[in-house]
């Protein structure tokens, strides 16, 4: 997925920031070492930064000034000056984008730069140099100020840092063990210490903590039923769900992550909707927040609980023989990062556009075959939000990595995670 923009479109306000977003998926897409939990981060003040980039221009909506731990001081307009908010916004997105993602290659760069001219060269025609410098200005210094407060959370520069080799693995019955199927190499857990992060909701910190089936190895005990079922669907796995365990992979190697999958969703509701700018710019702060909000949590969660997977159990009780059908992402179980970060999504899209809302998913339209697991990458159509968050659970079941409990609670959190954000002080009706 490539910006479209050239010099010859014609962009109006929401195109803008519809372009920014198809270039954040870009730069994820194309920038090396990411990783889902990084790129979570990423979309989250990626996002916010469109939103605060702007908000001052539109008197029914709030800043998230003084309503996110730490971030006290978003620079203020001048309300006896006119601003262009389209250039405001495209300043602040080509900033935050190459400070967030100061790894990514100069032909990125170069991208990223051209795409902020094309605009520029557009709506700066017929305004005054003093009001074009001014929202230009205005838009990177909001940029540059949420970049000097990410640097605080705990996850800056994260990719610096994926694994963490002085760790030492908790060693007790049902802890997870790096698998012989696996998709690194490392035998260290990806982020360890990524619950330790600061969330964007302050709430989203104080979550209550899920509850887990205790571990039991006695065939029929609930424990064991969770990896028999896993163990049974796979003997049984179906050429639709085997399409849908590869759709959803989303490996960053080769796609732009799983959370960018949920800012694409957000890009697919925006274009069939008929949304000004700041509409677009709410949602993707919204949807970046909740699922970088869901990542902090789900990643605090899995090394609170260490879980093994089916690769380490079903071999051990069941089959000796059993590989599932998709190969071990390196971090534990509990809960599923896919469905607590695609249902976070899904619940902010459905508090935006309503539960019926019918959309295709072209992220990965034109790959190759998967020749060794002789399946197809065929484009899904849903009809709600929930619809294609369910799917993405299920996938993880399908694909042999996950228990139904590590899908279910995962969904159930991303719910509660995305609520506390589309419950904050966004427009002035929504002040208590």
């Amino acid at each position: 997925m490539a910006c479209s923009t050239t010099e010859q479109a014609k962009l109006n306000d929401k195109d803008v920031a519809m372009e920014w977003a198809n270039m954040t998926l870009y730069i994820t897409r194309y920038t090396p070492s990411n990783s889902p939990t990084f790129a979570s981060r990423a979309f989250g003040y990626i996002g916010l930064t469109m939103y605060e980039s702007i908000v001052p221009g539109f008197e029914e909506y709030n800043s998230m000034n003084g309503q996110l731990k730490g971030l006290v001081s978003l620079p203020d307009i001048d309300p006896t000056k006119e601003y262009n908010w389209a250039l405001s916004l495209n300043a602040g997105q080509s900033e935050i984008l190459k400070k967030i993602y100061v790894q990514t290659s100069e032909e990125n760069i170069l991208k990223i730069d051209s795409l902020e001219q094309v605009v520029f060269n557009q709506f700066q025609q017929g305004i005054d140099n003093e009001t074009v410098l001014r929202s230009v200005a205005f838009g990177k210094s909001v940029a540059n100020t949420i970049f000097e407060w990410s640097k605080t959370d705990g996850g800056h520069r994260g990719y610096l840092h994926n694994f963490d080799k002085t760790m030492v693995h908790p060693d007790r019955p049902g802890s997870w063990k790096p698998p012989l199927f696996a998709q690194s190499f490392s035998h260290h857990p990806l982020h360890p210490h990524w619950g330790e992060n600061r969330t964007f909701a302050s709430i989203n910190e104080t979550i209550s903590d899920p509850q887990i089936i205790p571990y039991d190895t006695t065939p029929g005990s609930p424990y064991y039923k969770q990896f028999e079922n896993v163990y049974h669907k796979d003997l049984e796995l179906t050429q639709l769900e085997k399409e849908a365990a590869i759709w959803w992979g989303d490996d960053p190697d080769v796609s732009f992550t799983p959370p960018g999958h949920s800012y694409y969703f957000a890009t697919l509701a925006l274009d069939g909707h008929d949304s000004t700018m700041i509409e677009c710019a709410q949602v993707f702060a919204q949807v970046g927040m909740a699922v970088a909000d869901a990542f902090i949590n789900c990643w605090k969660w899995k090394y609170q609980f260490f879980t093994e997977r089916p690769n380490t159990f079903i071999p051990k009780y069941i089959d000796e023989e059993w590989e599932s059908f998709w190969p071990d992402p390196p971090f534990p179980s509990f809960p599923s990062g896919h469905a607590i970060q695609a249902a976070a999504a899904a619940t902010i899209l459905e508090h935006n556009f309503g539960k019926k809302f019918t959309f295709t998913d072209k992220a990965h339209e034109g790959r190759e075959r998967d020749e060794l697991k002789e399946t197809d990458f065929v484009i899904r159509s849903f009809d709600t939000f929930w619809e294609a968050a369910q799917e993405t659970a299920d996938s993880r079941f399908y694909g042999g990595i996950h228990t139904q409990l590590d899908n279910e609670v995962g969904l159930e959190k991303g719910i509660e995670i995305a609520k506390n954000v589309y419950d904050l002080e966004w427009k002035k009706t929504d002040e208590k």
